[in-house]
């Protein structure tokens, strides 16, 4: 079993199990079950899932592992595209659709008008706000604690691996 795996996998079921739950908050109403499997909102799954991924490697290998290196990387990169490229894809999706609104309504206006509307309106819930990046973040970063914590011990593992080892004799 790959344990850095299910602990990246169990931090974004449970970002997406959260959204469930936060969702009739943000919206009113009862729970919304159609989040589960979907993108954007409270808290980022995508956040979840690296941050529980990096955590549990930097405890697990150390900070100086390629892996934790790699793993922090992407982190990074998933962060900064949830908060950069998606949220704007979203919020362009969110002009077209009102775009495709008003269209609609002036062809109502103007018989001569010919307009097709659309079956389906753009998904707009695409990206994130930096509070639900860090929501998904400290998630993620509590779940790659809790994998490590529970993990059954096989060997010592230097996880202060930033710290000189003189100085890591002391704590």
């Amino acid at each position: 079993m790959n344990r850095a795996l299910w602990t990246s996998i169990i931090g974004i079921a449970a970002a997406q199990a959260l959204k469930v739950t936060v969702s009739p908050r943000e919206h009113g109403g009862g729970w919304d079950w159609r989040r589960l499997a979907g993108t954007g909102g409270m808290p980022s799954s995508h956040s979840a899932g690296v941050a529980s991924l990096a955590t549990y490697l930097a405890l697990r290998k150390g900070v100086s592992s390629t892996s934790f290196a790699i793993a922090m990387m992407l982190g990074m990169i998933v962060m900064y595209d949830a908060m950069g490229i998606r949220r704007q894809t979203g919020l362009i999706a969110t002009e077209v659709n009102e775009m495709e609104d008003t269209v609609a309504k002036l062809a109502e206006q103007h018989p001569t008008l010919i307009h097709e509307k659309r079956e389906k309106e753009l998904e707009e819930r695409l990206g994130h706000l930096p509070a639900e990046v860090a929501a998904g973040a400290m998630l993620g970063m509590l779940t790659g604690m809790l994998s490590f914590i529970t993990e059954p011990r096989r060997k010592s593992v230097r996880w202060l691996s930033f710290i000189p080892k003189s100085l890591s004799r002391l704590l």
